[in-house]
């Protein structure tokens, strides 16, 4: 690939600094993908500066046009405090002829709201817990064929916001408890699902037309306390010190059947496909002790930070962290947008 000249999109607050050097693990952990990211952008010999975006999309606009970008390299989740948005600033790119990478805003929209998926998924004969939507401002009660015990959370924001062990619950008086917490606190609406009590696996896949997935990822806290349940929390996913004490880390997943592997790899590109996914994702799935598989939500663009999951993953099947930038890129520049397709005809 020639080398490029990259805009890295990110939000204000996460600009990185040109080094790390003396910084702590608590000082960096705010910034690190945006860090991580760009290193490995001017490793690779590309011309990388960093965007950060706020409240004004215009930005966008304006550093095109000084930095003329060959492609923007997307690390933005949300905007305007609205996870929801992150589909928007895809899409802004698109209207403006942009180049950019990662997710493209259709599959943004689908995999961010987790019923919409769910019910996606379900048509397309990919296996999901039973599920229901509780809306704020209009009550509803529980489906009878909507059993205990049941997971409640945000119905579309990530990064584990509102989840901690209250979230699984076992009765109706709970159920309502943690809905209006969710309605409250997040303020979404809240999705209960069939709680799936197993081991959780992560599945990276890369591709637009054809995918790669990477080596099942699984989630292990071997300092949880007795009778504690296995999820990942927010705590588990972004309190340092509470990780350390628990002992949280992603690794390869063990003793795993090669067809239940193939089995995984295949539910995990189902999804993606089904989706409308392209770039990058990362799939979340539970197995039950009796080896039923059930996908909990897909991720388009997920944590790019060196050393966790998606990029470890991806390194055990043979691809280390410079090329999998790389690839990201080239999965960019080649993705074939309407505007693209229509200015070749």
């Amino acid at each position: 690939m020639k080398k490029l000249r990259v805009l890295l999109a990110c939000h204000e607050e996460l600009v990185p600094p040109d080094s790390i050097e003396g910084l702590s693990d608590h000082a960096i952990k705010d910034f690190r993908t945006e860090f991580d990211v760009i290193q490995a952008l001017r490793e690779l010999g590309h011309e990388a500066e960093a965007l950060g975006l706020d409240g004004d999309i215009d930005v966008v606009r304006r550093a095109a046009f000084e930095y003329e970008p060959d492609i923007i390299f997307n690390l933005i989740v949300e905007f305007l405090g609205a996870a929801t948005y992150d589909q928007h600033v895809a899409s802004y790119y698109e209207l403006s002829k942009l180049t950019y990478t990662g997710c493209n805003p259709r599959g943004l929209t689908l995999a961010r709201d987790k019923a919409l998926s769910k019910h996606i998924l379900r048509d397309q004969g990919v296996p999901v817990p039973a599920f229901h939507v509780f809306p704020r401002e209009k009550f509803t009660r529980r489906p009878h064929d909507l059993e205990f015990p049941l997971f409640v959370k945000s119905v579309n924001e990530e990064a584990s916001l509102g989840i901690s062990r209250a979230s699984i619950v076992h009765d109706d008086d709970k159920l309502q408890e943690r809905i209006e917490y969710i309605h409250d606190t997040v303020e979404t609406d809240a999705i209960a699902e069939e709680y799936i009590e197993g081991r959780e696996f992560y599945v990276g896949v890369l591709g637009n037309r054809r995918l790669t997935s990477f080596p099942v990822w699984e989630l292990f806290i071997p300092n949880l306390p007795k009778g504690a349940p296995r999820i990942a929390t927010r705590r588990i996913k972004w309190d340092i010190d509470y990780q350390r004490r628990m002992g949280v880390r992603n690794r390869r997943a063990e003793n795993l059947a090669p067809e239940l592997e193939r089995e995984i790899a295949r539910i995990a590109k189902a999804t993606y496909r089904a989706l409308d996914l392209s770039g990058y994702a990362r799939m979340d799935l539970r197995m039950r002790p009796d080896g039923r598989l059930y996908v909990l939500e897909a991720n388009p663009n997920p944590d790019l930070t060196y050393g966790e999951d998606f990029a470890d993953s991806a390194e055990a099947g043979g691809i280390e962290y410079p090329d999998l930038i790389q690839r990201i890129l080239k999965l960019g520049l080649d993705y074939p947008t309407e505007w693209k397709l229509r200015s070749e005809v």
